[in-house]
């Protein structure tokens, strides 16, 4: 019993040593917050209080995917964010960075471990004849902070990484979206190319038919060939695109690239306008801004973590161990139990200037996480910008070009019917086909070109496209930043 009475009381005075040091450390600092992280990056930077592009100023709606009404995309986002192999390697980055915390904050406390030995000698090795178990409890005391700096920056990259998992989702989904897109505008390309060469089959009949009474030239009929050959050879490249189109979608849902996804045959209906806020709520509310400021609070505790790395360390240890009964018998001067408590002080004088050299490095590092910071964020609100830039040019381009198609269409239907009775060469009935080809052809470009811009524009201000529960990360993957 008295045993078991010293080890007790010699575990409560280590454990009064460690609280009363503790109760003299160092208090860490606070990391910069999101507003200082700002001021700092962007001082010479001036936001203005809305967007120079005219934009509705309310709040920027959630769920984007929903506004395009496309039920097939929305099927086809979600396989993405299920398979996409990129998507996964961002969610084991979170998981690694959930690891990095958990073996920060071991550092802050105690390690305890069983040592149990058993064995026998010669008789004439009396030492290694001692059997038994010890307790062992050794505790690095943090001072100056220098573990709890570590911590912080431990935490601080996880949230970077939870971050940059949510705008890989976001980024994820538009890239399907536009890919969608683009694999449908080819596909209604392929069926303009195959228009064009049945129109020019047309022409060679006509050709030869008017040659035949008289009417042509064997020039014109040659000619009327040589459209037709160019006609068909930009159906096949034409498909060649499409089927490119398709093996780039199936890549990002993680399908093998068979070009067998089956698409629309009409381009999804351009949604209506979006808010799209003021400036400063893009740097608070996308996900890559967020990772871009936790990188920078990081890189704070780390600068902190070097400087307390200059400060002296204390480590307490203690054990309590029982030695067997057949031990003890070979010498009468054991006892059979024994306390141990033990405390070292290391304090660094002289490292060849390592440790202010890590300092150095952790500040530099610091500068480098600013100014990233104020890169990343004059790119957000240029993207923004120019998105909403691109919104007004491409509904004056579409609106253009739809009249264009039209006269076009219009033209070539009046130059066939005067070629038919004579009344015009076949060059111009070339040129003209040739005319409303480039015609529809730029408009379904330009009404792909919207989507895909509407899509850039909901990432560039940081909407979700879908509802909470949709893009929420898989809770052992990829957690919400704290």
């Amino acid at each position: 019993m008295r045993d078991v009475a010293a080890s007790r009381s010699a575990m409560k005075a280590l454990t009064g040593a460690f609280l009363l040091v503790l109760a003299t450390g160092c208090a860490v600092l606070p990391e910069p917050t999101g507003d200082e992280v700002r001021g700092q990056a962007l001082g010479y930077t001036t936001i203005p209080p809305n967007w120079s592009a005219q934009a509705s100023a309310a709040q920027v709606d959630e769920g984007w995917l929903a506004s395009f009404n496309d039920p097939v995309l929305t099927r086809l986002v979600h396989e993405a964010l299920e398979h996409n192999p990129d998507l996964l390697m961002a969610a084991a980055r979170v998981e690694q960075a959930n690891a990095q915390v958990d073996l920060a904050e071991s550092k802050l406390k105690p390690a305890i471990g069983l040592l149990g030995r058993a064995g026998s000698k010669p008789i004439a090795d009396l030492i290694p004849l001692l059997s038994g178990v010890m307790l062992r409890l050794s505790w690095e005391i943090d001072l100056w902070g220098r573990m709890r700096y570590a911590r912080n920056a431990a935490r601080a990259a996880r949230d970077a990484s939870s971050a940059d998992y949510r705008f890989a989702q976001q980024s994820l989904a538009a890239s399907v979206a536009r890919a969608w897109f683009v694999a449908n505008e080819t596909r209604l390309q392929m069926a303009l190319a195959a228009q064009m060469t049945e129109a020019g089959t047309r022409l060679v009949d006509l050709s030869g038919d008017r040659l035949r009474v008289g009417a042509g030239t064997q020039t014109d009929v040659m000619v009327a060939q040589a459209n037709l050959a160019t006609y068909a050879d930009a159906q096949q490249q034409i498909e060649l695109a499409h089927r490119q189109a398709l093996r780039a979608l199936e890549l990002l849902l993680g399908r093998y690239p068979a070009a067998t996804l089956d698409v629309a045959g009409a381009l999804t209906p351009f949604p209506a306008p979006v808010p799209a806020g003021i400036p400063i709520d893009v740097l608070n509310r996308r996900p890559d801004m967020i990772a871009a400021e936790r990188r920078v609070a990081a890189a704070f505790d780390l600068v902190g973590e070097a400087k307390a790395a200059m400060l002296p360390t204390l480590s307490i240890s203690g054990g309590y161990a029982r030695i067997s009964n057949a031990a003890v018998e070979t010498r009468e001067d054991l006892e059979q139990t024994t306390n141990t408590i033990n405390a070292t002080a290391v304090v660094p004088i002289y490292t060849g200037g390592a440790l202010t050299g890590q300092v150095r490095l952790r500040t530099a590092e610091q500068k480098e996480a600013v100014a990233d910071y104020a890169r990343r964020a004059l790119n957000a609100l240029d993207e923004v910008e120019d998105a909403l830039t691109a919104e007004r040019v491409l509904a004056d381009r579409e609106r253009i070009l739809r009249e264009a198609v039209d006269a076009n269409r219009d033209i070539v239907r009046m130059e066939e019917s005067a070629y038919r009775i004579g009344r015009a060469d076949l060059r111009t009935v070339s040129q003209r086909q040739l005319a409303a080809w480039a015609a529809e052809t730029a408009l379904l470009s330009v009404q792909r070109e919207r989507l895909s811009r509407r899509v850039d524009l909901h990432l560039a201000l940081g909407g979700n496209f879908g509802t909470p529960s949709e893009v929420a990360p898989d809770a052992g993957a990829a957690p919400a930043a704290h």
